[in-house]
């Protein structure tokens, strides 16, 4: 097991940084969750996901029940149910050996699609940030809700500050002496100083969590959770967090990801949602998308996964409930250019797909997944796959 903390391993801890804020950003503002509970829960995830695997593992939130959740406006004991809900599950699956099954069953090119779907969707979702179309900034109706100035002359801020931060990344991506992740996310601290980001309540509140901030859920609340949260997050999940990232883990590390099981990624997210259920956070998830992110901007070992989970632990009993004027520092464009390269690194693992029918249903499961959800394309991709294989059909 292999730790390093150089420049490169730190910039690539950063490089995840477009998906995990806003999503817990607009949960913290929207559901009323705890920023503490948040960050907390997230860094432990972090620590003890990379201390276990041994290489660099992802952390994101649960895309599907953050994203209705926010639209929703759903209360905070709401969104602590489900993590409840889907650890339980996940735990369940994981400990019965069953997702191990799952996984044999699923041909390579429905894990392509995946991948490729999920790339795309992050890209798509990076164009919005720096458009000022994402719903957080929708919702906020501010292309940089945290900014004192949103135009520079007659040009809006956030295009001025997508352009900047994709012409470092472009001039630094391959940079081993000034990591692109590592200068962006400066970038955007400094922008977010200049241009007067809202940092007036930052301070040190040491202070411990509070434990179940919400109680435990009755049985209403949970089946509930259970049937609007966890059952359409759950393929996604099972197709992104575990089938997708298990594959990429040993496409990016060998024999180095040996413990990244479908097996263990269930039952490290099922331990983590229980945990941040009992913290007051978030659901969340690994994620083929977040491994993307992090192997693009330089991670190579778990060491990323001690620092940025040391720093947002280390944050979380500092700052408190302050955690958040802390995070409007960096623009919601500058984020979106770091979720653009991470999602274009992981679209491209098709690369190695070189028959036909093989990128036909890479390319089946990119449009279902568009016109409807990425659950949805999973399944059907699976369906279509094994119909091209039983040879009745031919594209």
């Amino acid at each position: 097991m292999t730790y390093r903390f150089n420049k490169l391993e730190i910039a690539g801890s950063l490089g995840d940084l477009g998906v995990i804020l806003p999503i817990a950003v607009g949960m913290i503002m929207i559901n009323k969750i705890s920023p503490q509970g948040v960050f907390l829960a997230v860094g432990l995830f972090y620590l003890v996901s990379g201390i276990y695997f041994g290489i660099t593992t992802p952390v994101q939130p649960m895309k599907v029940i953050g994203s209705y959740a926010i639209t929703m406006g759903l209360a905070a004991s709401e969104i602590h149910a489900a993590s409840l809900s889907i650890g339980l599950v996940l735990l369940l699956i994981g400990l019965s050996g069953s997702m191990e099954r799952i996984m044999r069953l699923i041909p390579k090119p429905v894990i392509r699609g995946i991948q490729l779907s999920t790339g795309t969707l992050l890209m798509a979702q990076s164009v919005r940030f720096v458009l000022g179309k994402a719903p957080l900034q929708l919702l906020e109706q501010s292309a940089e809700p945290f900014l004192a100035i949103n135009h520079l002359g007659p040009l809006p801020i956030n295009w001025l500050l997508g352009a900047a931060a994709l012409a470092l990344t472009l001039a630094l991506l391959n940079s081993k002496r000034f990591p692109a992740g590592l200068v962006v996310v400066a970038f955007g601290i400094l922008a977010g100083l200049v241009l007067g980001a809202q940092t007036n309540s930052i301070a040190l509140a040491p202070q411990l969590p509070r434990l179940m901030p919400e109680g435990m859920p009755s049985l209403d609340v949970l089946t509930a959770a259970f049937v609007a949260l966890t059952l359409p997050q759950l393929p996604m999940t099972l197709g992104n967090a575990v089938i997708a990232n298990a594959d990429l883990a040993k496409q990016y590390f060998g024999q180095d990801a040996r413990r990244t099981t479908g097996k263990a990624l269930c039952i490290s997210m099922g331990l983590a949602n229980v945990g941040s259920f009992l913290l007051g956070g978030i659901p969340m998830c690994h994620g083929a998308g977040g491994l993307a992110a992090h192997y693009r901007f330089g991670a190579r070992t778990a060491g990323s996964n001690l620092f940025i989970g040391g720093l947002f632990v280390a944050t979380a009993l500092l700052l408190g409930d302050t955690i958040l004027d802390a995070v409007r520092l960096i623009p919601l464009s500058v984020l979106g250019v770091l979720l653009f390269f991470a999602g274009s690194q992981l679209a491209l693992a098709i690369l190695d797909m070189k028959e036909r029918q093989d990128l036909f249903v890479c390319v089946t499961v990119l449009g279902i997944t568009l016109a409807s959800n990425l659950a949805v394309g999973f399944l059907l991709g699976a369906a279509i796959a094994a119909l091209l294989r039983s040879g009745r059909f031919t594209p």
